[in-house]
């Protein structure tokens, strides 16, 4: 059934297998117990046009122990930085305002806001993160974010002048239940900012790692409109951005409260000569994935057949997808480095490759490098530069193979 229009309308078109959650990084221990792993399927639902998975994982199982911390990429932190001074200049922010950021994460994007005076207040699920914002002076609540537990966060905090999600949209099940949340959350006059994956990009980049079973939703504009329009809410301005491989960010009111910028006619327009609309646009995609898997194993397959020692450079959610897919395990890759404290001395889920420090790339001067975290492929290749001057090798496996 569709998560936003609840008609059994849904189309499948993509099928990467059986996988293991994405973010469930194993520790020695665990190798030797049972993992369980779950099919991952996309489908196309042909009465509203979004795009969402077939089969769907309790939250708890994902969410409550979270590995991925925003502050281990630099130009994320970047990023989330500029987004907190844009917010803060383009709807005058002070110390009498609070903004709410759901998914907050390690508190990076808050973090901005507080340079500003503004008052914070963190959510997110995460039981393990918390230690990363207790002492920062950002107010802090762990747990999901609902229409219950808004009212309870209402009650303590206030209405929120601004609330953030930056990449947490795809994550929400009950979409009409976190949207009831919103407009409990949001002061008079107030906007929800959201960025998200957009899938034009992910068409454009044949970005089939993108899917893991975090990601429910994957979002175009159209959907969106006529998901807040049924819950009394309305996005006013809508731009694209180049963060990772392309995302959408979007600004949502209380229905009536400004006018709606040109900019959201204009990525309707868009999407509709992208024919987002039709199920043969998403057929042709999986037609196109299948075919980079058989590339991609063909000629990595072929490096290490010619002797030479690769290995993996990040350890994203969307690394495992690719991993799995192509069925490369520690036989192929020897192991994985990540900047990441958290995922360092753990093991990749399904294939279980060890990450380690990026250090171990000098120590060893492996031939390749297979860039997982390719979405972030100028700032790690200027982080290893010296691995390169040595003669060291990057493999970009997306969205055109490539190395250099």
């Amino acid at each position: 059934m569709c998560i936003i229009c609840h008609r059994d309308t849904l189309e499948p078109f993509l099928d990467l297998g059986k996988t293991a959650l994405a973010n469930k990084f194993l520790t020695q221990e665990e190798l030797s117990g049972s993992e369980p792993k779950y099919r991952l399927r996309a489908g196309f639902c042909k009465t509203c046009h979004h795009v969402q998975l077939m089969e769907r994982i309790p939250p708890k199982a994902m969410f409550e122990d979270y590995l991925y911390i925003s502050s281990a990429s630099d130009t994320l932190k970047a990023h989330l930085y500029k987004l907190s001074d844009a917010i803060v200049n383009r709807y005058h922010l002070d110390e009498k305002n609070r903004v709410m950021d759901i998914g907050c994460n390690d508190g990076t994007l808050l973090r901005g806001f507080k340079r500003h005076g503004v008052r914070t207040l963190g959510i997110d699920p995460a039981k393990n993160l918390e230690e990363l914002i207790t002492g920062s002076g950002i107010a802090h609540y762990t747990g999901f974010f609902d229409s219950k537990t808004a009212r309870q966060i209402v009650s303590k905090w206030g209405q929120a002048s601004v609330i953030t999600a930056t990449n947490t949209f795809p994550h929400i099940q009950d979409l009409q239940d976190f949207l009831t949340g919103i407009k409990v959350s949001l002061a008079p006059g107030g906007t929800l900012v959201m960025e998200m994956h957009y899938f034009v990009d992910i068409l454009d980049q044949l970005a089939f790692d993108t899917f893991y079973h975090e990601h429910i939703s994957y979002w175009s504009l159209g959907p969106m409109v006529e998901l807040f329009e049924r819950m009394g809410l309305e996005i006013v301005d809508a731009e694209r951005l180049p963060i990772h491989h392309g995302q959408l960010r979007v600004f949502i009111q209380n229905k009536g409260e400004v006018s709606v910028q040109p900019s959201v006619k204009e990525i309707l327009k868009l999407e509709h000569s992208r024919a987002l609309d039709r199920y043969e646009t998403y057929k042709k995609f999986s037609d196109r994935v299948k075919k980079i898997k058989e590339d991609l194993k063909r000629k990595i397959k072929n490096l290490k057949g010619q002797g030479k020692r690769i290995v993996g450079y990040g350890a994203p959610a969307k690394g495992n997808t690719l991993l799995s897919f192509l069925e490369l395990g520690p036989n192929t890759i020897d192991y994985i480095v990540d900047r990441s404290s958290l995922k360092q001395g753990r093991y990749t889920p399904g294939m279980h490759i060890p990450v380690v420090a990026p250090e171990r790339l000098l120590l060893d001067q492996p031939d390749y490098v297979l860039l997982l975290a390719w979405n972030f492929a100028d700032e790690i290749l200027c982080q290893q530069a010296e691995y390169r001057k040595r003669g060291g090798k990057f493999i970009v496996p997306l969205p055109k193979f490539k190395i250099l």
